[in-house]
């Protein structure tokens, strides 16, 4: 589109004119996130300040039907923050406040972009927790924790963003402001608005608040690596942990190359592994009572007996948990600093695990493609990292579709689904009719369209090209 200059000098008069860009730096800079090599810069970038401009800028929008991205940190891998045509480039950097700590009520009330990690510093201080911990928290924001469902390590125990959302201030496309609930534990009173806005992807709504519940800090953790000869073995553990009447707070797997490439990239992690070593489980514990602790960590170490081991590695010291933590968070920068690659994120039911596992690799070799795959396997939650390494071009370009449509097939035949984090944006929307039926997808249409009639907001996202 030919951006139209009455809407400029409109939105201009809004935001002052040290708050709207159109300088091509920082076009080129709002217009890529973390998703692959993809570029898409908006045609001007704006800066509000608060609910009330972002409302006026939409009302703009709306007049001038000028599609309208929000953007936060642009850490997200689905592509959701892209400006895919052109338009405003809404970011929200400067809603960067913790509002308030509640501690009588265990809540908190924050802006959008605020650092995820920041978050859970301060309020640790308190002796609070917000348990949510995506890969990239120390540079995520929670208004793009709020618009994926953000998940991370300690789900598995936790829960995910959504299971901590009680209430959200948010611009409607049409730019009336609105508070989507109540900031109480129970709300049985009328359409959950609040949990539809949590994982919309930006499509619905602009969150400019968000109160978020918290809960008490536990004491002590316990962590564990256990090195297994089969990746198969390891996936199969994760179910028999679980059924063995344990819930650890962290439960992740990390196939051989995960790991190898990580330990490569960062400086300072020193990890001892057998070249007949296929995969890792890192297990956390948590609680406040070490002794109860260390008969859980026990019973794990029973349970992972019976597959085939190595040795079991302890973390005894503080450092020695940060370092594993790191190794594991940095597996992604570490695949993306080896190869051009495309990450998908499947989940199913856990004790599938094994199954999709097999399933992956045996669709690599049919298509041609390296996989390296790790993830948050307590929520059977399976990040498949496909690597372009020496293949040419035009299997890159036609046959990793064909294998990623085979993958997504697999997945939801084992009662799985497409993502169980990172969201759909652009990159797997073409995808979802494997997911739902006409039905569904003409249901989420017509919601979408409710909200934003104009179709003004984060548009062509989400839903695939042809229904």
């Amino acid at each position: 589109m030919i951006f139209n200059k009455e809407a400029f000098l409109k939105l201009t008069a809004i935001v002052g004119d040290n708050y709207i860009f159109t300088d091509a730096e920082t076009l080129k800079h709002f217009g890529h996130d973390e998703t692959e090599d993809l570029s898409f810069p908006p045609q001007v970038v704006i800066k509000p300040a608060n609910a009330q401009e972002i409302s006026e800028i939409l009302k703009v929008a709306n007049q001038y039907k000028i599609p309208t991205t929000p953007i936060g940190a642009r850490t997200g891998l689905s592509g959701g923050a892209l400006s895919i045509f052109g338009g405003i480039g809404l970011s929200l950097e400067r809603l960067n406040k913790i509002l308030e700590i509640d501690e009588n009520n265990l809540q908190v009330t924050v802006e959008p972009a605020v650092i995820t990690q920041v978050l859970r510093e301060t309020v640790a201080e308190k002796g609070l927790f917000y348990p949510v911990d995506p890969s990239s928290m120390g540079s995520c924001w929670i208004g793009g924790n709020i618009a994926e469902n953000s998940g991370g390590a300690r789900a598995v125990k936790y829960g995910v963003t959504k299971d901590y959302v009680l209430n959200l201030e948010v611009v409607l496309p049409t730019g009336d402001i609105i508070w989507t609930g109540a900031n109480t534990l129970k709300n049985s009173t009328g359409y959950n608005l609040t949990q539809l806005l949590v994982g919309s992807e930006g499509t619905l709504g602009v969150v400019t608040k968000i109160v978020l519940k918290l809960i008490p800090q536990n004491k002590h953790n316990m962590l564990l690596l256990v090195p297994f000869y089969k990746a198969e073995q390891a996936c199969e553990a994760v179910s028999a942990i679980f059924r063995a009447g344990i819930i650890p707070s962290a439960l992740e797997f990390m196939e051989r190359d995960a790991i190898d490439w990580s330990v490569k990239f960062l400086d300072g992690i020193s990890v001892d592994i057998k070249p007949d070593h296929q995969a890792h489980l890192l297990i956390e514990v948590d609680g406040n009572y070490p002794e109860i602790l260390m008969q859980e960590a026990e019973q794990i170490l029973g349970v992972v007996e019976q597959f085939e081991i190595d040795e079991v590695l302890f973390a005894d010291t503080e450092d020695q948990k940060n370092a594993l933590w790191k190794m594991r968070r940095g597996v992604a920068e570490a695949v993306k600093s080896n190869s051009i690659y495309k990450e998908e994120d499947t989940v199913v039911p856990r004790y599938e695990l094994p199954t999709l596992l097999k399933g992956i690799k045996e669709i690599g070799k049919k298509y041609g493609f390296q996989s390296v795959c790790y993830g948050h396997a307590g929520d059977g939650n399976l990040h498949v990292n496909i690597i372009k390494g020496d293949m040419t071009d035009e299997n890159w370009q036609i046959e990793v579709p064909k294998g990623i449509r085979e993958i997504f097939n697999l997945t939801v035949s084992l009662k799985g689904t497409l993502s169980g984090e990172h969201g759909i944006g652009l990159v797997q929307k073409n995808y979802m009719d494997i997911a739902f039926g006409k039905v569904h997808l003409e249901l989420m249409e017509r919601i979408k369209a409710v909200f934003d009639p104009n179709n003004i907001l984060n548009p062509g996202k989400i839903f695939p090209d042809e229904l």
